[in-house]
C-alpha cells in the first residue's frame, strides 16, 4: 500500500461514516413518527442518539489508526527515496513513543470528527 491508497481509504472510510449517520437520522425520523406518544419517541430518540455516538466513537478510532499508517507509510516512501539502499530500522508507528505515544499525539488530528461531532449533535436535535 502505497500512501495515496492510505489516504483514498480514509476518505472512504469518512464517506462510510457520514452515510451511516445519515442512515440512523432517517431511521430516527421514521421511529420518531411511529411512536405512539412523545415520550416514548424522546427515549427511542436518546437510544438512537447513543448508538449513533458510539458508531462514530468507533469510526473515529478507525480513521486515525489509518490516518497512523498513512504516516507511517509516508515516511518510509520518503526513506526509500532519499535512501534507498539503506536498511530501515524498525521503530513502530511514531517517533520515539511508538504506537500508543503516537496514537494519543495524534488525537487532535481528523479533521471530519468535528463534522460528524455536529452531524451527530444534529441528527438528534429535535430529542
Amino acid at each position: 500500500m502505497d500512501y495515496a491508497t492510505a489516504q483514498k481509504q480514509i476518505a472512504d472510510s469518512q464517506k462510510l461514516a457520514q452515510d451511516t449517520l445519515g442512515k440512523i437520522q432517517g431511521f430516527a425520523e421514521k421511529l420518531a413518527s411511529a411512536a405512539p406518544d412523545a415520550t416514548t419517541a424522546r427515549e427511542w430518540g436518546v437510544d438512537l442518539k447513543e448508538l449513533a455516538l458510539a458508531i462514530q466513537e468507533q469510526n473515529q478510532q478507525t480513521l486515525l489508526v489509518l490516518q497512523q499508517m498513512g504516516q507511517y507509510i509516508q515516511t518510509l516512501e520518503g526513506e526509500l527515496q532519499t535512501h534507498p539502499t539503506t536498511p530501515l530500522q524498525p521503530r513502530g508507528w511514531g517517533g520515539g513513543g511508538g504506537f500508543l505515544s503516537s496514537l494519543t499525539s495524534g488525537l487532535g488530528m481528523g479533521a471530519g470528527f468535528a463534522v460528524a461531532d455536529d452531524l451527530v449533535g444534529s441528527l438528534f436535535s429535535s430529542f
